[in-house]
């Protein structure tokens, strides 16, 4: 199991491009689940909320937690969106991109946690995410 990564930080604009920066290693699916779920905190709750993040990486799976110092303000999923809409898309993306995801209430706190497939070292790919397979004759 790889060592956990722990983000402290403000919810703000800039902090949300931070944390895609500080996640590359983790992947894209990582990076683009955690920006939406700060980007949520920086929405609902409002600029300059304390927000900590969580990375572990463990086998096959990233699990990412996002916690919140807001018990009460609860994800809601929303019907589709329509594509001249600019916002609204945040939980449907953890849905289409996390095995599983939801929310840990706990006192004077939130976390929203998704489960995704690890993605591989640089230069390896994961099979039937890219991989081709080449049928001998």
């Amino acid at each position: 199991m790889r060592a956990p990564l722990t983000l402290g930080l403000l919810a703000t604009p800039a902090a949300v491009a931070g944390v895609r920066r500080a996640l590359a290693d983790y992947g894209t699916d990582v990076q683009l689940c955690a920006s939406e779920l700060v980007t949520n905190v920086v929405v609902h709750l409002g600029e300059g909320v304390p927000v900590t993040v969580r990375v572990f990486r463990d086998g096959g799976r990233t699990r990412l937690e996002v916690t919140d110092p807001d018990p009460c303000a609860l994800p809601v999923r929303r019907p589709a969106v329509g594509a001249d809409e600019e916002s609204g898309r945040g939980l449907a993306l953890l849905d289409a991109l996390a095995l599983d995801w939801g929310v840990t209430q706990g006192p004077g706190e939130k976390t929203v946690w998704c489960e995704l497939v690890a993605e591989p070292p640089e230069g390896r790919v994961l099979p039937g995410r890219g991989a081709m397979s080449v049928a001998s004759v």
